[in-house]
């Protein structure tokens, strides 16, 4: 007999082990030290850029605007709006590549495609929440502007656009494995999001028409409830928290079972 490699062994679809924090702790670090390690600055760079693309959002509209389209502060206007969407973009981006970033790792038996995923999502959500509490504190400290923050309704925000970004994630990972010219298709369809939020703008300004139209974007109801954290408005009749969640989780129980299914074909593709 001609002399033949084995293939290689992959991850069983066994539950999660008892040492699973661990790896997916060491995989944060992992991600970490790749992504930042190599930068003056190391990590801190994570927190920095997002907060310094806010100060330039603000003061570039502050020019043009002699006032925000509520309140008094133009940072803490596009605040409310982009770090919930940002929050969605970082998630969405970076835990829909797990497998491929983590790909030579998960060949090992004690390493799970679930503990990539949750390892990008736990650094990533830890992250950007940072970046939230620094430029909400910051904010309310050095300017004057009237507001006491809703904190509860402020964090369903998040949460809500924490799970549309995983349930998106879950999804696309499967897709960019298995079809990679899908992550081009993505990248053209989502790129008008930041527009079609409601981050720039109040969604209560536009026609009825554009407001029909923009509830069926999800992310739209995510700034609708920040903004009624911030500013003590009430969306109630126009945001839906079952719309939101029943595709948030209906994208992350799709992901799950595609990815339960095809996560071999994706590590060998």
């Amino acid at each position: 007999m001609s002399p033949h490699t084995a293939p290689v062994k992959l991850p069983s679809d066994a539950p999660a082990r008892p040492a699973a924090h661990r790896t997916i702790v060491a995989l944060m670090l992992r991600e970490m030290s790749t992504t930042y390690g190599r930068t003056p600055g190391g990590y801190l760079w994570a927190i920095a850029e997002p907060v310094a693309a806010l100060m330039v959002l603000s003061i570039g509209f502050s020019l043009v605007l002699r006032t925000p389209p509520i309140g008094n502060s133009f940072l803490l206007f596009y605040a409310s709006g982009y770090l919930p969407f940002s929050l969605y973009v970082t998630i969405q981006n970076t835990v829909s590549r797990s497998i491929n970033f983590s790909r030579p790792l998960l060949r090992y038996p004690a390493v799970s495609w679930m503990d990539a995923l949750l390892a990008r999502f736990l650094l990533n959500g830890i992250t950007n929440l940072t970046v939230a509490i620094i430029v909400f504190v910051g904010v309310l400290a050095v300017q004057d502007t009237g507001i006491s923050l809703q904190m509860g309704t402020l964090a369903l925000s998040f949460f809500m656009a924490a799970m549309i970004g995983l349930g998106a994630a879950t999804i696309n990972c499967v897709l960019f494995g298995l079809y990679p010219l899908w992550e081009m298709i993505w990248g053209i369809i989502s790129r008008p999001l930041l527009i079609a939020s409601g981050i720039l703008y109040l969604v209560d300004d536009l026609p009825q028409l554009a407001q029909d139209i923009l509830w069926f974007n999800p992310l739209v109801h995510v700034t609708s409830v920040a903004r009624d954290a911030v500013y003590g408005l009430n969306h109630s009749d126009y945001v839906s928290l079952p719309y939101v969640f029943g595709l948030s989780f209906g994208g992350l129980t799709l992901g799950l079972l595609f990815l339960r299914r095809f996560y071999r074909e994706i590590l060998n593709a």
